[in-house]
């Protein structure tokens, strides 16, 4: 049989006419469709966004602070006399007002704690973390008390990311909850517990200059809308805490660490690395974890000048918390 040559090749050439003007098509389409998608929703899709990264962490810079957190659990249950009432209403209330001071509700929390320390910093990366209630004798409910934040591995692995960067090494925790360094200060900070948070540990050794480089290496974060929060005490000697000496004592240091914390960013950081030889220094920290966590603080504020944002007795010493930044 015949076949008709000419007819072939005019069925071929529509075919071929029809597919390019549905190529054409596809792509006027796919132009338009890039046109009009935000260019936050542009990202390319062998490219992962940076779940830290939103439309407003460009537009305040988070501040980074040093908060005094108490003793145990003292807001939540009954301590009969332990506490002085108006001292446990001023530092309960400077903890509810702290998001007042800050310039938009952070997307995530980074906290040092007083209670955490490790062979080298470490992060917790469970996006659940359980209660830790490291804290013994005190009555039934407060080992019933809840703070049910998230935890955030993303945020544990930008941590994870910028110490690296700066030679420090780093580990992850995939077990450790929150202390009370952490649950109890922000159960008042945050009630509602929905905002992200990790714990950072501060490392054994204890040395000053190497909790200076470890905030220096965070400081990054707060350009993402992460604040950095840590958590210990201006003065903590357990054993002279009810001594009639311990407030003069507290005092003394604490007159000390206001100038220091306070003062331009170079003469700051020598002075706190020099705290030990602080009047009163050693008789306000025998051991210095519990200021430890300012250092962080202090190395992720940059050039910011700290500002007192609390001052107070509590437990009949002296405390202050310190603000960097906005």
């Amino acid at each position: 049989m015949a076949v008709d040559t000419s007819k072939n090749k005019a069925e071929h050439e529509a075919v071929l006419n029809r597919r390019q003007a549905l190529g054409a098509m596809l792509a006027t389409a796919a132009t338009t469709a890039v046109a009009c998608t935000p260019e936050a929703e542009r990202t390319p899709p062998n490219v992962q966004k940076d779940p830290l990264m939103n439309a407003n962490t460009s537009q305040a810079r988070m501040p980074v602070v040093f908060v005094p957190h108490g003793g145990g659990p003292w807001p939540f249950v009954d301590l009969g006399d332990f506490l002085d009432k108006r001292e446990f209403g001023v530092l309960a209330g400077y903890l509810r007002d702290l998001p007042k001071q800050l310039p938009l509700t952070p997307k995530a929390l980074l906290v040092i704690s007083a209670h955490w320390e490790a062979h080298v910093p470490t992060v917790m990366t469970n996006p659940n973390p359980p209660i830790l209630y490291d804290y013994y004798g005190f009555p039934p409910e407060s080992y019933r008390i809840t703070w049910p934040a998230p935890g955030s591995p993303e945020l544990a692995a930008r941590v994870r990311t910028l110490l690296d960067a700066a030679g420090i090494a780093t580990a992850e925790d995939s077990q450790r909850g929150f202390d009370h360094g952490t649950f109890i200060p922000l159960k008042l900070t945050f009630p509602e517990a929905n905002v992200p948070t990790i714990q950072l540990s501060l490392q054994t050794g204890l040395d000053p200059a190497r909790h200076l480089a470890i905030g220096r290496a965070l400081a990054p974060l707060r350009d993402e809308g992460v604040l950095i929060v840590g958590s210990g005490m201006s003065y903590h000697n357990l054993r002279e805490f009810r001594h009639p000496n311990a407030k003069t004592v507290s005092e003394v240091f604490d007159g000390w660490l206001r100038d220091a914390a306070t003062a331009e960013a170079g003469k700051r950081d020598a002075e706190l690395m020099q705290w030990a030889n602080a009047p009163s220094g050693r008789r306000a920290h025998p051991r210095e974890e519990h200021l430890l966590p300012l250092m962080v603080i202090a190395g992720a504020a940059g050039t910011d000048r700290g500002r007192i944002t609390y001052n107070d007795t509590f437990g009949g010493v002296r405390l202050s918390a310190v603000h960097y930044g906005a």
